[in-house]
């Protein structure tokens, strides 16, 4: 018998099948089965426990998403306060400063001018 991977999610097609065939057992008179997991009623209420957990997921997801937009947008903001201090900074103190070196930036007179190249 194949080995089968449960931690992986079912294509949507083959539950598209499987609820084709689910509702398809109604047409079928008498159905027998000595089986305890595939009596109607517990079809029912496995269908039933998926569309709930996949109505929970679908609410997760989307909380998540907006979470990870609430925190995209905070993280802009920041930047951007960020920003606009270290131009204070600058424009306050200037570029050569000790006070815009502290905040990350290298002092205008220690940076080495460019050389030309030989041709």
């Amino acid at each position: 018998m194949a080995i089968v991977d449960t931690s992986r999610r079912l294509p949507s097609r083959y539950i598209l099948q499987d609820i084709e065939s689910f509702e398809g057992i109604g047409a079928v008179p008498d159905y027998p089965t000595a089986r305890r997991e595939a009596t109607p009623e517990f079809l029912q209420a496995a269908r039933q426990t998926m569309q709930a957990m996949q109505q929970q997921e679908t609410e997760l997801l989307t909380k998540a998403k907006a979470a990870a937009d609430k925190a995209r947008q905070a993280e802009w903001e920041f930047h951007n306060a960020v920003m606009a201090m270290k131009e204070a900074v600058r424009g306050h103190f200037g570029s050569d400063s000790n006070e815009a070196q502290a905040i990350g930036y290298k002092k205008k007179s220690e940076r080495k001018r460019p050389r030309r190249r030989a041709a």
